[in-house]
């Protein structure tokens, strides 16, 4: 099967020329909603030629002297990896000071560069904040009408466009943060769009890791708010597609293939999510083949008709997001779900067909006593008990700070109090039975370190590419530049608490809700963390 286009690419007369690039292979670029619609926001001008551009792949339409603008979509903090791998494999310098008029003009955007571009920030000309659905006429149509200018001059205009970062014109220094050169107080206000219309899927491609699949975009964020949750906090204020949107997307990806996915971070907070699943379980009647695939549900408010939807199309296993075993934990971060409510979610997905859950949880978490460890074994001893021949899966993380939520603030545990916590759990779980699933603590230990880092990182990561990007590289690259560089040491960025009125990196990003607002929830979560 070929790829199916599903949009109308008008006849080409360009007039700027556009590498997208996502920074990891064809397979995962192609099913990356944020990135393929971007793509289609460009490919749909005729004025506009725009190429997709992978790690695994080879620009057979333009060489690098030729192209205009180079933009990144960047969701994970190891990203930059690819970025750089894309840059050499093009001979365009990494850093944007390297880069001189003739190179593309490099950009990046997505949810990382938006929580804290800093770590990044030599890297590209100019950063994206928030949300780039009008990324054509509100910032391509301005290089567009001034690409004759200079470099400098084009950033220059582009720097008075809302939600765009532009690096070079800023000085860092970690008492004062990001500032203007001359020293006064600098901001960047996010961008934030509407879900008027479903974000859907533009390419059917087999080859996709999601292959022909019709992914709609339904909720955008989440109403809980849990206290270290960049996905609710980034992408406030929650928003959702109406009910009529989402049914005419759901019509449309049908005609095209038997595979629809709904995603969002809390999809089952759709006010009429159970109307929703109503229909699609009528379609089954019409499309005998019909798959349908989601993303994580909401463990409080699980309703027999969604799990009917899920197992008549198709799945045999979902996802509940519990995060902590104890009530004490789970309504210090603000998850506030009971263990009768989690009980009540599983025996719904029993009693209407599913074989088994996936459970996701995280251990580190600010005020966590060997008590809420030992919670957790005895919450997947009860449910093992309960429900003898349903399958469960329970998959933890590691603590991670993440910019603009209320957490950011708090310390992480060290890596050799983690691994122990770990050891217990598989342990304990090796006991019962039970499947388990653990993240590397080390590999989110370098990410606490990107996740709260500055722009003096920038050649230590260049580093880090070079010397094979391993965790050994990640953890010697770093000790010569404490010694070299004078870099505070990693455990500063990755591991230490923040005061509240400390000025961090990312602060002069403006998001809803600001820093006050984020200092009074981590007041209100943790009252008594000095």
């Amino acid at each position: 099967m070929t790829d199916i286009t599903l949009y109308n690419i008008p006849d080409k007369n360009p007039e700027i020329n556009i590498w997208m690039a996502f920074p990891s292979m064809m397979s995962f670029g192609m099913s990356s909603l944020g990135y393929m619609s971007i793509v289609k926001t460009l490919d749909m001008r005729a004025d506009y030629f725009v190429e997709k551009i992978f790690t695994d792949t080879v620009s057979t339409k333009l060489m690098p002297a030729g192209v205009d603008v180079m933009g990144f979509s960047v969701s994970f903090e190891i990203d930059f990896l690819g970025i750089f791998s894309i840059l050499e494999k093009y001979s365009i310098p990494l850093k944007s000071c390297d880069r001189d008029d003739n190179s593309p003009l490099v950009f990046g955007g997505g949810p990382v560069l938006t929580a804290n571009p800093e770590p990044y920030s030599a890297f590209f000309d100019f950063i994206i904040i928030g949300d780039a659905e009008k990324i054509d006429s509100e910032i391509i149509d301005v290089i567009k009408i001034n690409k004759h200018l200079p470099k400098s001059e084009l950033l220059e205009i582009l720097s008075k466009v809302q939600g765009i970062y532009v690096p070079c014109f800023t000085n860092y220094a970690p008492l004062k943060g990001v500032t203007v050169k001359n020293g006064a107080t600098y901001t960047v206000e996010k961008l934030t769009c509407s879900l008027n219309k479903c974000i859907t899927t533009p390419v059917l491609a087999e080859k996709s890791f999601f292959s022909n699949t019709y992914v709609i975009e339904v909720v955008r964020g989440c109403p809980q708010r849990c206290g270290f949750c960049i996905a609710s906090y980034l992408n406030l204020p929650y928003r959702f597609c109406s009910y009529d949107e989402i049914i005419k997307s759901i019509d449309t990806g049908l005609k095209y293939t038997n595979k629809i996915a709904l995603l969002g971070a809390l999809i089952t907070a759709h006010p009429d999510f159970d109307r929703i699943c109503e229909y699609i379980l009528q379609k089954k009647q019409q499309v005998q083949d019909l798959e349908l695939s989601v993303s994580s549900l909401r463990a409080d408010s699980i309703s027999p008709v969604v799990i009917k939807t899920l197992v008549e199309c198709g799945q045999k296993h979902s996802t509940i997001a519990i995060e902590a075993g104890s009530e004490r934990l789970r309504k210090l971060i603000n998850k506030n779900l009971s263990e009768k409510q989690i009980f009540d979610t599983v025996k719904t997905a029993y009693q209407n067909g599913l074989k088994g859950l996936k459970i996701y949880a995280m251990i580190g978490l600010p005020t966590e006593t060997q008590q809420d460890i030992d919670e957790m074994v005895m919450l997947a001893q009860r449910l093992k008990s309960s429900f003898k021949d349903f399958d469960f899966t329970f998959s933890f993380s590691t603590f991670v700070p993440k910019a603009h939520t209320p957490f950011q603030f708090c310390e992480r545990e060290s890596t050799k109090i983690l691994e122990k916590k770990y050891e217990y759990l598989k342990k304990e779980f090796h006991k019962l039975g039970m499947k388990i699933r653990t993240s590397s603590v080390k590999w989110d230990y370098w990410q606490a370190l990107l996740s709260r880092g500055d722009r003096r990182l920038a050649d230590y990561l260049v580093d880090v590419y070079k010397s094979g990007a391993n965790l050994g590289a990640f953890k010697q690259c770093y000790k010569k530049f404490v010694d070299s560089k004078n870099l505070p040491s990693s455990d500063d960025y990755a591991l230490n608490n923040h005061d509240p009125n400390e000025i961090l990196a990312w602060d002069f990003i403006s998001i809803t809700p600001d820093k006050n607002s984020l200092i009074a929830e981590y007041k209100r979560l943790l009252p008594d963390i000095k």
